[in-house]
């Protein structure tokens, strides 16, 4: 990549006039834009009836109609329905955010005990085919692209397992045509040898692919919508794979079809209406729970971090006490549900939050490509690929495991035994 800025290029290659000109034409002109609600050629589609349901609930949420009364009836009630978490996540519900967090600490206690699980993300690629105008990792950004090869992989694997860890997500920039469904399950397939449990954070992809992956040692799968608002959605996402609004929604139901063990749901916070994002996400989460009853569901909670193009998608400001509120939302409509916190939240956060809702949070973190040997080893003259976003709470696994169990939680490395 090169290195001036004001250039850009895509997969290692400075743009030609035309294609300088097809990008202005994605930022100026809609009309320019291929159809978000259309599928592309290849793509399974499945039955759209969950995602009807989810965008119509969505849309027909007024948060604002919810009062003091609806909130405190839902907080006495024992099992919470879909209006009670509408309640919830409503402005009406941030005075008694105390309570809540009692209520959540409870029902957290009641079916986590004081576990908290750790794992650690692996970027093997940052290459991407999409032009998505808040992402670090976009084809039009000039940043140091790189994919680690079968050996590189290998090597950060052993690093990471030698740390302690036992579960790792393994992550790249949305290209199929560099991050291949065959290079993606040779990583699952090298995992399996240092790592209990693999999960996957890449493309969407179709059932076949998930199957494969699955054969290979994946068995979970996460997919941010980032947004659950249609409209925001095609002003945010302006080329590639990922502009397809409905083939990005059915991800976790095709993961499911395809035999993973569990999917992870996500809304990134602060690209939309941060509440109705956060409805959408925990009922997303509800309508697949009732239809697929033996599956395993997890939500994170990620906030926007800063970026370049903050000017262009006017985020909004997602608070501490508002994240608070919608993770005790989840947890009490959702009391099975695995939380995953960010790394882009607070070591601060993160430590009083595990002990109120969270089960699952990342350490020793790097969203660059192939440095982990340089983190843990202090070693300066490695070639890494760039950063998908800034970290907060930068914590190697073994102080990571040391706060926690200071705190008095009981950290984990491994929840899940395969037998036979």
């Amino acid at each position: 990549m090169g290195n001036q800025k004001n250039q850009f290029f895509v997969d290692g290659k400075q743009l030609s006039a035309a294609a300088l000109k097809r990008k202005h034409e994605l930022e100026s002109d809609p009309s320019s834009r291929t159809d978000c609600m259309k599928y592309m050629p290849g793509m399974d589609q499945i039955d759209p009836s969950i995602r009807n349901e989810v965008i119509s609930q969505m849309n027909a949420y007024d948060y604002n109609k919810y009062t003091d009364m609806d909130v405190r009836r839902a907080l006495h009630k024992e099992t919470i329905d879909v209006e009670d978490f509408k309640a919830l996540l409503s402005p009406a519900a941030f005075p008694h955010l105390n309570e809540m967090a009692e209520r959540a600490r409870h029902e957290t206690g009641l079916h986590f005990g004081n576990t908290v699980y750790i794992f650690t993300p692996l970027y093997i690629a940052n290459y991407c085919e999409n032009y998505c105008i808040y992402c670090g990792f976009n084809c039009y950004n000039d940043i140091s692209r790189k994919q680690l090869d079968t050996e590189e992989i290998k090597h950060e694997m052993e690093v990471i397992a030698k740390t302690g860890i036992e579960e790792i997500l393994i992550l790249t920039g949305e290209s199929k045509k560099r991050s291949s469904i065959e290079y993606i399950g040779e990583a699952c397939r090298l995992a399996k040898n240092y790592f209990k449990n693999v999960s996957l954070e890449v493309y969407p992809a179709n059932i076949k692919d998930y199957k494969y992956w699955h054969e290979c040692g994946a068995d979970y799968v996460t997919v941010f919508q980032e947004t659950y608002d249609v409209k925001k959605y095609e002003t945010l996402h302006l080329l590639g794979h990922k502009r397809i609004f409905p083939y990005r929604f059915e991800a976790q139901e095709r993961a499911i079809l395809g035999g993973m063990r569990g999917v992870g749901f996500s809304a990134l916070l602060g690209l939309s209406d941060f509440r109705k994002d956060a409805f959408a996400t925990g009922y997303h989460v509800y309508c697949l729970q009732r239809k697929y009853p033996w599956v395993e569901y997890s939500l994170s909670c990620p906030r926007l971090r800063p970026i370049i193009n903050n000017e262009k998608i006017n985020p909004q400001d997602v608070g501490e006490a508002q994240l608070t509120q919608i993770l005790c939302a989840y947890r009490l409509f959702l009391p099975y549900a695995g939380i995953v916190v960010s790394s882009r939240e607070t070591k601060r956060f993160r430590n009083g939050i595990v002990k109120v809702a969270a089960t699952k949070v990342s350490a020793g973190v790097s969203t660059g490509i192939g440095d982990h040997e340089a983190k843990y080893t202090h070693t300066a003259e490695v070639d890494t690929g760039d950063e998908q976003f800034e970290i907060a709470d930068t914590r190697s696994f073994d102080n990571m495991y040391s706060d926690l169990s200071g705190e008095g939680m009981q950290p984990v490395t491994n929840d899940y035994l395969y037998v036979g």
